[in-house]
Formats: structure tokens, sequence, C-alpha cells
């Protein structure tokens, strides 16, 4: 199964919702054995196609908060949250939308993640009707190198792992230390995506502005600032503790000459950062269990929407017209079919009529044809072909190797015989097909061994 992932830009705050455009997009496509197909930056109608598709959101875009949730599941949580979270929004909480970490912070609080439910339902409509149906979206700071699920504080566990050991007093210690810790990332320039700036190049203002991830223990935000003050703002948010600082390399689409000016750009405002390469992003997106695709936005394949319909419209319409045909041609045929059986069912009766004209009454004309031929053959003595002397001659005359004096007992009724055959006579398989050459039927019994059923072979 292979799987798309792509990473977001963050919503333009100055552009209204109408005017909403997505440029190009980096990704990277993993076959299903986790083998880089294809990396690049390519406009949304043009990415290729993947079973299931990951997308990485912009910190800018999602609040993240530690809050107690009520016992409550589904609908009712899905109600419930907006009055959780308005006291520490700006914005009216009705007009986001809450994620829920699946994995509890501890045993009373869990991590909430917040963004603008109108851009959210853009990316994943924009998404849908380019044909991407398996959605789910991570936050990009859970994506940074230290964001791996914690199983005890301070400790990374892996799916399988057994329950980790209730840790020590010093072991408590060096985590909360650990947890202190400040992880930042430089995510590149800041993009806009205003209708006239798509395809354009931004303005040179000096000193550029860029993207500014940041990760404290699993909550996390996203900052926009000049690219001079990345190392005071990490010293501002941070503190005493300490600071990890990453910026994010190799992105795909990027011309060698361009992406090498834009490094060395970079590199003398962000001093000391660890390289972050695009495609480590990208794999730890992919691990990451914290999918935003909740309630109204849950990933649902097979649903029916206007753009599936529309995609749909054809084939269900030559569907259709080809169920309507097939239909009126079997009612055609049926007719056609009637109309022979009504002709020959009255040919075989004017035929019975001419043959015998004190017939009365016709309910089967073959039967009632076949009847009266019999009683015409026995009225002229003639053998019938079901009675006891036609019978036993076509017997004796396909015995064949078979003595005669094999023949134990012969029993007529119903216009069959029965033969029963001494046990130490062994019956040859060829039996019954000198029975058929010679107009008989015969079938072995099966609960007597050595008894045969022979009977006309024209009898119905």
């Amino acid at each position: 199964m292979s799987t798309l992932i792509v990473l977001l830009p963050p919503r333009d705050p100055v552009v209204p919702s109408q005017e909403w455009q997505l440029p190009e997009l980096p990704f990277l496509l993993l076959d299903k054995s986790g083998r880089t197909q294809r990396a690049g930056r390519s406009a949304l109608a043009l990415l290729p196609r993947a079973s299931s598709t990951v997308l990485i959101v912009a910190a800018r875009d999602v609040l993240m908060l530690a809050t107690a949730l009520p016992p409550l599941k589904g609908p009712r949580l899905r109600q419930a949250l907006p009055n959780i979270v308005e006291d520490q929004l700006i914005q009216d909480p009705q007009t986001c939308h809450i994620a829920v970490d699946p994995k509890p912070l501890d045993a009373r609080r869990q991590v909430l993640a917040i963004i603008d439910r109108g851009w959210f339902r853009f990316i994943t409509e924009s998404f849908a009707a380019a044909g991407h149906r398996s959605l789910r979206a991570v936050p990009v700071t859970r994506c940074l190198p230290s964001a791996a699920p914690l199983g005890a504080p301070g400790k990374a566990t892996e799916p399988g792992d057994a329950e980790p050991a209730q840790p020590t007093v010093e072991e408590l210690a060096a985590a909360a230390a650990e947890l202190t810790t400040v992880v930042a990332a430089v995510l590149g320039t800041v993009v806009s995506t205003a209708p006239a700036l798509l395809g354009e190049a931004a303005p040179d203002t000096g000193v550029p502005r860029v993207e500014l991830a940041v990760l404290r223990g699993v909550l996390g935000e996203g900052l926009a600032v000049p690219a001079s003050t990345v190392q005071t703002t990490l010293a501002a948010l941070s503190g005493a503790a300490p600071v990890k600082l990453h910026v994010l390399t190799d992105m795909p689409g990027s011309e060698p000459r361009l992406a090498g000016n834009a490094r060395g750009s970079l590199a003398s405002y962000v001093n000391g950062a660890q390289p972050l390469p695009f495609e480590t992003l990208a794999r730890r997106a992919l691990e990451c269990r914290f999918d935003l695709c909740q309630f109204e936005f849950a990933s649902q394949p097979w649903r029916l929407d206007r753009a599936t319909l529309r995609r749909l419209r054809v084939p269900v319409l030559l569907g259709v017209a080809a169920l309507v045909v097939a239909i009126i041609c079997a009612n055609v045929q049926w007719l056609m079919l009637a109309r022979q059986r009504d002709a020959v069912s009255a040919q075989m009766t004017e035929l019975l009529l001419n043959a015998f004209p004190k017939t009365t009454v016709v309910l089967d004309a073959p039967d009632q044809m076949t009847r009266q031929l019999q009683q015409l053959r026995v009225a002229a003595g003639e053998l019938s072909p079901d009675d006891f002397l036609s019978l036993a001659d076509g017997l004796a005359r396909s015995l064949g190797p078979i003595p005669v004096n094999a023949v134990a007992a012969l029993d007529y009724h119903e216009r069959r015989l029965d033969v029963t055959f001494k046990p130490e006579v062994k019956v040859d398989p060829d039996l019954a097909r000198r029975l058929a050459s010679n107009g008989l039927s015969g079938t072995a019994d099966s609960d007597t061994v050595g008894k045969w059923t022979i009977k006309n072979g024209n009898a119905r």
C-alpha cells in the first residue's frame, strides 16, 4: 500500500477564505515496503496518487493544549470540546476543529489540537476533490526528532514493546530534565498563499522571515519570525531550559544552486542548527499517531460526496442504460419465444386431433399421442417397448459375456424389470453400454448387490 506525505503551508491570515489557494507542495511518495519512489514539489492537481495520504499541518495553524476531559465519547465529546477550551481561545471555539490525542498525557489530562475549521475543511476537501480519498493529518511539531511517543517520561517506546517498569526517583528526575528541553526547527522561509503572489518570488526585504516550529514536551506551537531573531526568540521562549535547534534541509523540487544559496543565507542566522532532512520529517509523520482528521473530518474513503458522484456520473448512466437495454431485450426475446411455444403447442394439438378425432380434451398433446399410439400397438398385437417380453429380450441381447444362468430372479412391475444376479457373478462395467445400444437403460441398485433396474430407454 503506497503512501503520499505532503508538507502543507500555513494559512495566510491576510487572505480571505474565498481566495484561499495552495502553492506547489513538497511531497514524498513511499511504496508498500517503505521505499522512496518519488520526491518533489508539485501543484495539488498533479500530486501522485497513493493508497493513503498523510498531510503535515503547519505549526502556526495548530494550537495544542493539555486539559482534563469529561468521560464522553463520539458526538457528545465533540459537542463538549468547544466549552472546555473556550476560555483559552481568542477565536470563537465554534469555528474551530478540535482533535483529541489518542494517547493520554496522564491519568486526567489529554492533549487537544485546535485548528480553524474553515481552513482545515478547505484542505481536506481540496485533497478529496483531487482524488486523495484516505487522508490523515498530523501536526508538524509531532514530527520533530524528539517527538517520539512516550511510554514513560523521557523514554521512547515502540509498538509491541512491553509495559515499562515503574521508574525510580533518579529516572524521574532525569526524565523531567529531558522533557523541559525545547526542540525547535526552522522549516524554511514564509510562503504567501495570496493568489497574486502564487508562483512569484516574494519581495526581497533584506532579512527573510522563517517558519519556526517549537516543541516543549508534547505541546507545540509555531511562529513566523525574522531569521535574525530566531536565536533571541528561542531564548525568550525557553528561559533557562536547553534548546535543540534544527533546520529543514534537502527540500524536494529545489534547484541545487538555489538550494545552496538558501542554505547559505539561513546559515548565518541559525548558527549551530542541526540539519533535519525532509525525508526524515516525512517518515516521522508516517509514524505519528495523532490524526487531526477526527469527528466530521474522519477519513471515509467510500463516502459518496459531491466530487465522487461527479466522477461516477458517466459510469452510472452507462450502467443504467445497459440495464434498461438488457431488460428490454430480455422481454422482447421472451415474447418471441412465447409466440414460438404457442405455435408449436397449437401444431401438436392439431396433429393429435387429426390423428385421433375422438379426443375430447387436450391437456398434454405429446403424452396423449404416445398413449394413443401405445393402445393402437397393443390392439394390433404388437409388443410395447415397456412390456416384460420386450425388456427381457433386450436384456438377453445385452448380457454379452455374462452367462444366462447367472440371473437369479426377474421381477417386472410398473413397466420396469428388476434383475437380480447370483452373488458369485461379477457383472462387467460394459453392461450399461450394451443395454443402451439395445434401447434400454440400466442402473445398479446401490442398496442390493447384484440387482439392476432395467427400463425402456425412451421412457420418461
